[in-house]
């Protein structure tokens, strides 16, 4: 399952629980419905998350928290996805969130040095709010919508995979097994070739799934 991969990266519950930007929600915090793993969860967590990382205030984490209540998404998956804007990363992204605002609401690029400070947000903020905005908003909405997207397909793909490995470790099991019945029982009449978990059917040349467990959703 994905929930093993995913909680490698994850921040640490108790420190996340203990972090004073979250103690507003209180007794909410401890929603076990926040930290649960489920596909739906995840893929909206990587929605909420990408989607606020590109609001150009500097309360993301708790905007993306407070959406993380209403829309039962992945609460430090939510949170933790607002990093991607750091003072590193501040200056490109929203440049060209920027950009692209400028494009859309036929206006010409101004020519500026960002910076990480509110002096610059008072300073700049009437020549660029509007195209900054709007641009951030679509940047949040595609990076958001690709963001739960691929979760979506990810997820899938992962639990397919590992049910594939699951029939292939038992049909090698089931194959060592029936060499194991053959060399100690060598006149048996029951002794059979191990059958292929998709081997054809002899009566109706289809493929017969002999697996022991049901593919999973």
């Amino acid at each position: 399952m994905p929930r093993k991969l995913i909680k490698k990266f994850m921040p640490d519950e108790r420190k996340l629980k203990s972090n004073r930007y979250l103690s507003w929600l209180g007794s909410h915090i401890h929603d076990p419905n926040l930290w649960h793993l489920t596909r739906k969860s995840v893929s909206r967590a990587f929605f909420v998350g990408l989607f606020c990382a590109f609001i150009p205030l500097p309360s993301q984490m708790l905007i993306a928290a407070v959406a993380a209540l209403f829309v039962r998404s992945n609460l430090p998956i939510s949170v933790s996805l607002v990093w991607l804007t750091n003072p590193l990363t501040i200056p490109p992204m929203f440049y060209f969130a920027y950009w692209i605002g400028t494009l859309i609401i036929g206006v010409d690029v101004v020519a500026i040095d960002f910076e990480v400070s509110l002096q610059w947000i008072k300073a700049e903020l009437d020549h660029i709010w509007l195209p900054l905005v709007v641009g951030s908003l679509v940047c949040g909405l595609v990076s958001g919508s690709l963001g739960y997207l691929l979760m979506q397909r990810f997820w899938v793909w992962h639990v397919n995979k590992s049910w594939r490995n699951r029939q292939g470790r038992k049909f090698t099991l089931r194959k060592q097994k029936a060499a194991k019945t053959s060399s100690d029982n060598p006149d048996s009449p029951e002794v059979n070739q191990a059958e292929d978990p998709q081997q054809k059917s002899p009566d109706s040349g289809t493929e017969t799934d002999h697996s022991d467990s049901k593919k999973p959703e």
